[in-house]
């Protein structure tokens, strides 16, 4: 049985007010206690935006994040995700020579009259350069000869680039091509973009920066960085923008401010002016509306857990890290506490087992999740303990 163990919270927290706060056992949907005024929070016209604090895994303001939409260009961020991931497992190398074909050519180079490199036909161009061609001129002849020197054509790499997806945690992403081309439509929402940044940059570090470099010259043509929010938005530092023709223009940036990241995604915006100001709002409220907050120290018991079969009948569950949340400063938003966790947990319990995890809730659902362990141990007891741990599971449940 799963039990789901909840409190309330009303920030801003305050020392200890966490302590006194009883626990209520329920297997229900929680009940918002009722606010008389609503805090200050982000507020934009975007259809679709998200918010996200990477370091203590926060979603600080989501708006529509499972609806789909086609990423134009910003496909190409997972077209780099992915090779990225290639070159991390050992199958590329950044100095591996790919020829350029005629196909990648006229389809994304100077022949199509879209964003290029240049590159000349039946060329052979390294890899690290072809990133710097796709992540600086935006080129999709780069993209293209990539997808060509991985997997033979266009399609089977998308299919790749979906598979990679789907492993990292972008649900509701399929991507049809390398470019971004609206002949064949990729979608995707702005929670798996917030993931793909997410990806990007704990996994590849290093490669990351190529987003930010400020210029690239191939083939003897200087061009600046294309990315339309660098050096628009204070602090931001990579990632990229999309559109498309039916769907609109859409965003997906990273900002390390003061030592803390957060990354935004928006997207359904009307013109590439309202894309910018959209995520200049969105970044900033980060900063604005936003703080961290501790509301349980490394080892604090958050709740005990119940235990079957064992010479104690419950063990102390616990967090081995601070558990930092971002909250909004505002002191009449609220958040609410579950604990969930599989119980009883059998006997003998070892000290550090995965118990269950804690989630703090607000009005745009789970905003914060971290896991649980033991935090003692339970030695497993005879049979006494455990007719009578039976009897109780069969009169009256696990539950109170």
């Amino acid at each position: 049985m799963r039990l789901a163990i909840s409190k309330n919270l009303l920030s801003p927290l305050q020392p200890g007010f966490l302590r006194a706060v009883l626990f209520t056992l329920a297997c229900s949907t929680l009940t918002p206690v009722s606010s008389s005024s609503a805090a200050e929070t982000i507020v934009t016209k975007a259809p679709m935006a998200f918010l996200y604090e990477p370091a203590t895994e926060t979603i600080l303001f989501a708006k529509a994040p499972d609806n789909p939409f086609a990423p134009g260009s910003l496909a190409k961020v997972m077209t780099a995700a992915t090779v990225f991931q290639l070159l991390k497992d050992g199958d590329m190398q950044l100095d591996q020579l790919c020829k350029v074909s005629e196909h990648a050519w006229r389809t994304g180079g100077a022949p199509s009259r879209r964003s290029t490199m240049f590159a000349a036909i039946k060329s052979e161009i390294a890899v690290v350069d072809l990133l710097k061609g796709l992540l600086v001129h935006n080129a999709n002849d780069a993209a293209i000869v990539l997808a060509e020197c991985v997997d033979g054509s266009e399609e089977a790499f998308a299919e790749r680039m979906t598979t990679l997806a789907q492993t990292i945690g972008m649900k509701n992403s399929l991507f049809a091509n390398p470019t971004g081309y609206d002949d064949k439509p990729s979608r995707t929402t702005v929670f798996d973009q917030a993931k793909l940044a997410e990806f990007v940059i704990e996994n590849h570090p290093e490669l990351y920066q190529l987003f930010s470099l400020p210029e690239f010259t191939w083939n003897k043509i200087f061009q600046r960085n294309k990315n339309p929010l660098l050096g628009e938005i204070r602090n931001l530092d990579g990632l990229g923008g999309g559109s498309d023709p039916n769907e609109g223009f859409s965003g997906l940036g990273s900002v390390d401010r003061n030592g803390r990241r957060v990354i935004a995604a928006v997207a359904g915006l009307t013109s590439d002016k309202h894309r910018l100001q959209t995520l200049k709002e969105v970044f900033s409220g980060a900063w604005e509306f936003f703080s961290v907050q501790t509301i349980y120290s490394a080892g604090d018991v958050v709740v005990e857990g119940r235990v079957f079969g064992g010479v104690e009948s419950t063990v102390p569950l616990i967090s081995e890290k601070d558990i930092d949340v971002l909250l909004a400063r505002g002191d009449t938003l609220e958040y609410r506490i579950r604990v969930v966790y599989q119980g009883p947990l059998e006997a003998p319990v070892k000290h550090g087992t995965p118990a269950g995890e804690l989630r703090v809730i607000g009005k745009n659902g789970i905003v914060y999740r971290t896991p649980l362990v033991a935090g003692g141990a339970v030695a497993r007891g005879g049979l006494f303990n455990r007719a009578m741990d039976g009897v109780q599971e069969l009169l009256f449940g696990w539950i109170g």
